[in-house]
């Protein structure tokens, strides 16, 4: 049995620690692993661990373990699987909290990409935690912060109750057009059932895509702007220092996006489409497209997924992927009567929308 994983993501005081404690001290009767991937910053350790402890793993009376990494991630994985293995520890999942400012992309790559940390390993789901009071000036201001938004299976909102519900609604407007893909649910102070938490099957290859119906709905043509090309830095996306794209030249727009957050004043660089198809596609000419966009944008492409209506096949096919890597698979056979469109969303940092619709378009049978 692979051992889930969830990777915890949100910027500073979004309350990350509040929902772990929360995990980690419940008596759901789960045992869980949380690897704490931070530096500095309010840590889990000072209330529930034991501070400089030779050993960096530490198990708690309920039966969780928790580990402070001082190195890389793929070597305390592949040390607490060693140990479950050898029957030293018994955890059934593993949860990884990331940096403030840590950029989840490679964290989830790593679980794709390491043959080793594949075998032991089931990555599950990025969840997204978003402090209402404090997002307008976070997603404006840092990339990081957008990254996170357009990488999440699930965004959890904090102290919605200290906004205004206009400024709530402008802000889930804004994180749905980033990312129509994570459902949102607000929040109080990290008391979320575990079942919304884990098993979300976030990165499996399941016939479902489920995006919001209003972004569909929305008529959404007013957000396709392309001007906005700053932060064009693929040799960045693996610096976790924020030092690219810190506009705080967007602050500017806090004062007036009250009530009609859809206008989506702030044009992102973090957005998403979706592309929808009713004739089929060619195989060979979809992959040989897909590929080409993977190859030059991977880097801005944070997360994608697509059920497809191929030409020669009764079923459908299911590909998603994480930047540069790219997976699919047959799923279950197009029901009868059932209607057969492709339906495909991407999310990424400025991607040339015209372009993929364009090439998309050009795969089709």
């Amino acid at each position: 049995m692979l051992i889930p994983a969830t990777i915890l993501t949100g910027f500073l005081g979004s309350g990350k620690t509040t929902l772990l404690k929360r995990v980690l001290t419940e008596a759901h009767g789960q045992k869980i692993a949380v690897i704490e991937n931070e530096f500095g910053e309010e840590n889990i350790d000072n209330e529930i661990l034991v501070q400089d402890t030779e050993e960096q793993i530490i198990q708690m009376s309920n039966g969780c373990v928790c580990c402070t990494i001082r190195e890389d991630l793929r070597t305390t994985l592949q040390l607490l699987a060693a140990k479950k293995r050898k029957g030293l520890l018994d955890f059934e999942r593993v949860v990884i909290e990331t940096t403030g400012l840590a950029d989840p992309g490679p964290v989830a790559q790593t679980f794709f990409m390491d043959d080793e940390i594949a075998e032991s390993f089931l990555l599950d789901a990025i969840v997204t935690l978003v402090d209402a009071k404090h997002a307008a000036g976070q997603l404006n201001d840092r990339q990081e912060a957008r990254r996170q938004v357009g990488f999440a299976d699930q965004i959890f909102i904090s102290k919605a109750d200290l906004v205004s519900p206009a400024e709530l609604d402008a802000l889930q407007h804004r994180l749905k057009h980033m990312n129509p893909r994570a459902p949102q649910k607000v929040v109080h102070f990290g008391e979320v059932a575990i079942s919304e938490v884990f098993d979300l099957r976030g990165f499996n290859l399941n016939a479902k895509l489920d995006i919001d119906p209003d972004f569909l709905d929305d008529g959404h043509h007013h957000h396709h702007h392309h001007h906005d090309e700053h932060c064009d830095h693929p040799s960045h996306h693996h610096h976790h220092e924020g030092e690219h794209c810190d506009h705080p030249s967007h602050a500017h727009d806090h004062g007036h996006d009250h009530g009609h957050g859809h206008h989506n004043h702030h044009d992102d660089d973090v957005k998403s489409f979706v592309y929808r198809a009713e004739r089929p596609f060619d195989a060979a000419k979809l992959e040989d497209f897909l590929g080409a966009m993977v190859n030059i944008y991977g880097p801005k492409m944070l997360r994608y997924k697509g059920v497809l209506h191929m030409k020669g096949t009764e079923r459908k096919v299911i590909f998603q992927g994480v930047h540069q890597l790219m997976g699919s698979d047959l799923g279950p056979a197009w029901a009868e009567g059932e209607k057969r469109v492709s339906k495909m969303v991407f999310i990424g940092i400025d991607l040339p929308q015209d372009i993929f619709r364009q090439g998309l378009e050009q795969a089709l049978v």
